[in-house]
C-alpha cells in the first residue's frame, strides 16, 4: 500500500521521472533549486533526484516554504485515496477538514467530533502529514480562493469571504505566499471567456484518477433518483444539496478526463464543502488501479474488471438522508423505494427554487422527520418503527453518521436498532459512510451474480470466498451488480 509513500524516495523518483498521474495526490515533489512544488505528473523536465524532496501534503510543502507550480497546479490533483481507504483518526480528521469543519468550528470542534483532545489530533496530523489541522484548512482555503479567482468575475472581497478568510489582508497574503502572484495577477492569467459571471452557477472541473467507468456510477444515481430531489437531465445528474450556510443545486456530467460540475449556491462560503461532497458522492478520490489489480487476482472477477475497469462506488452527499432511504428500500423494488421517498419529500421536504425547474425540495432532515405522526407514514407498521427509531436517534445525536464515523462502531450501532439487519447496515456503511470493504452477501443481485459466475451463492460461503477481495469488497459488489441488465448499470439514454 502507498501509506507514507513520500518516505520511499526511489519509488517517488521513478513516479516523477515517468510522469505517472496515478500518483497525483499521493505525494508532492518539492524542488530545492526552484523553491516550487509539483504533482508527480508535472509536464516540465523532471529535476535531478538530488534536488527533489517529497512531502505527504500540499500544506506540508507550503509550511516548508515552497510555492505551487503554475504549470501542473498541484493543488488541483485528486485527493489522497488514503483518506477513503482508512478508518483511523488521521483519515477521519482529513475527511472532516475537507468538509470544512475547521473553518466552521475551529480545531476544538474538530477534536470534539472525533472524541480526542486538540493536542492529540495536532500531533497525529503533524506526524503523518507534516502539517496541523489549521495549516491543512488554510491550504484548502487557498485552493478555493484560486478556484473563484480564476473561474468567476466576483469582486476579490467577496472571494476572500467565500473562501473562508477572516480578512482581505490574510486573503491577499495567503494567495501571494502560495501562488507567488497577487490575486489580481492570478486572474489576469486566465481568459475571461472561461469565467462565470458574478451571479448564477459556477462551472468547475472535478479531476479523478483514471480509469473511471461512469456507467454504474451515474446509472445507479439516475435509476434511484428521488423525484424533486434528484433528476437525470441532458446527460447530467442533478440534485439539491443541504449545506452548512444555505442550500445548493449541483449538476454533474461525466467527461472523458474530468467530471463537469455546475454549482448554484445560496451562499458562496459553501463552495469547498459542496465540492468535497460531490467528490465523495462520485468516489473521485479512489485509486482504481489498486482496486482493480486486487480484484483481478480472483479468476471469477478478472473478466468483469478487464471488460469495464475503473468502477466506483456510488455514494451520497448526506449520510442521514441515505440511511432513511435505505430503510425505505428494505425488501422492495427500486421503483417502490423511489415512490416511498418521493412521498416523504413532497409532504415533508423543504421547498427550494431551481432556476432550471425540475428540482423542488431538499430531502427532509432527521429533525423534521423525528416529529412525524407514525400514522402519517404510508408504510408497514414494522418499517414505520424502524424509520422513526432511526430518525429520532439521528435527531437527538445518540447516533451520528458522517465523514468522521468509525465504520465498525457505526455498523454495530445500526444493527442494534429495531428492523436493522446486515444488509441495511452494510449498504449504509458502503454508500453513506464510504467503507470500501463493506460487503452485501445477502443482497439478491449479488447472490444472482455469484450463482451466474459459479461462485458460492450462500452468504457464508460467498463471504469466505470474498476474503481475497479485501479491502475492496464494496468495489467487488459493483462488478457483481454490473452482470445484470438492471437500469442501475447503464447511463440513461
Amino acid at each position: 500500500m502507498h501509506q507514507g509513500m513520500h518516505t520511499e524516495t526511489e519509488r517517488c523518483v521513478r513516479a516523477v521521472q515517468s510522469k505517472d498521474a496515478r500518483f497525483d495526490g499521493w505525494f508532492f515533489t518539492a524542488v530545492l533549486t526552484t523553491g516550487i512544488y509539483c504533482r508527480p505528473s508535472c509536464p516540465v523536465v523532471p529535476p535531478k533526484p538530488r534536488n527533489m524532496v517529497f512531502y505527504p501534503s500540499a500544506a506540508a510543502c507550503r509550511q516548508a516554504g515552497f510555492r505551487a507550480c503554475k504549470r501542473c497546479r498541484p493543488d488541483t490533483s485528486p485527493g489522497s485515496p488514503e483518506w477513503n481507504r482508512r478508518a483511523d483518526l488521521v483519515a477521519r480528521a482529513m475527511r472532516l477538514i475537507a468538509d470544512g469543519v475547521v473553518d466552521r468550528e475551529g480545531v476544538p470542534g474538530l477534536a470534539a467530533r472525533l472524541g480526542y483532545s486538540a493536542r492529540q489530533i495536532e500531533r497525529q496530523l503533524q506526524t503523518e502529514l507534516g502539517a496541523g489541522p489549521l495549516a491543512l484548512a488554510r491550504a484548502q482555503r487557498a485552493q478555493t480562493a484560486r478556484l473563484l479567482i480564476e473561474t468567476t468575475d466576483l469582486p476579490m472581497a467577496q472571494i476572500a469571504f467565500a473562501a473562508g478568510f477572516s480578512s482581505i489582508r490574510t486573503f491577499n497574503d495567503t494567495v501571494r505566499e502560495v501562488y507567488a502572484l497577487a490575486p489580481g495577477e492570478l486572474r489576469a492569467r486566465t481568459s475571461p471567456t472561461g469565467r462565470n459571471g458574478t451571479t448564477g452557477a459556477l462551472t468547475l472541473r472535478l479531476p479523478f484518477r483514471a480509469p473511471l467507468n461512469p456507467d454504474n456510477l451515474f446509472g445507479h444515481l439516475a435509476a434511484t433518483a428521488v423525484p424533486g430531489v434528484e433528476e437525470w437531465r441532458d446527460g447530467a445528474y442533478r440534485r439539491t444539496l443541504r449545506l452548512p450556510h444555505a442550500h445548493g443545486i449541483v449538476a454533474l456530467t461525466p467527461r472523458p478526463d474530468h467530471i463537469a460540475c455546475r454549482l448554484t449556491l445560496g451562499d458562496l462560503r459553501d463552495l469547498p464543502v459542496a465540492i468535497s461532497r460531490c467528490r465523495r458522492l462520485l468516489d473521485l478520490d479512489a485509486d482504481p488501479v489498486a482496486v482493480d489489480d486486487q480484484l483481478r487476482t480472483d479468476p471469477a472477477l478478472a473478466p468483469l474488471v478487464d471488460k469495464a475497469p475503473g468502477r466506483r462506488v456510488p455514494r451520497t452527499v448526506d449520510a442521514a438522508e441515505f440511511a432513511v432511504r435505505a430503510v425505505l428500500g428494505q425488501q422492495v423494488s427500486t421503483a417502490a423505494a423511489r415512490t416511498h421517498a418521493a412521498r416523504l419529500v413532497t409532504a415533508h421536504g423543504e421547498p427550494v427554487d431551481d432556476p432550471e425547474g425540475g428540482l423542488t425540495h431538499l430531502f427532509p432532515s432527521p429533525e423534521h422527520l423525528a416529529e412525524l405522526d407514525p400514522d402519517a407514514l404510508a408504510l408497514p407498521r414494522i418499517r414505520r418503527t424502524t424509520l422513526l427509531t432511526l430518525v429520532r436517534r439521528l435527531a437527538d445525536g445518540t447516533l451520528h453518521l458522517g465523514e468522521e464515523s468509525d465504520w465498525p462502531e457505526s455498523r454495530t450501532r445500526l444493527l442494534a436498532l429495531p428492523g436493522f439487519g446486515p444488509w441495511t447496515a452494510d449498504v449504509i456503511a458502503m454508500r453513506a459512510l464510504g467503507d470500501p470493504d463493506a460487503f452485501l452477501p445477502t443482497d439478491l443481485g449479488v447472490r444472482r451474480a455469484a450463482h451466474h459466475l459459479g461462485l458460492p451463492s450462500t452468504p457464508a460461503a460467498l463471504t469466505a470466498r470474498a476474503e481475497t477481495w479485501r479491502p475492496w469488497r464494496a468495489y467487488a459488489v459493483q462488478y457483481l451488480w454490473a452482470t445484470d441488465n438492471h437500469p442501475i448499470n447503464s447511463l440513461p439514454a
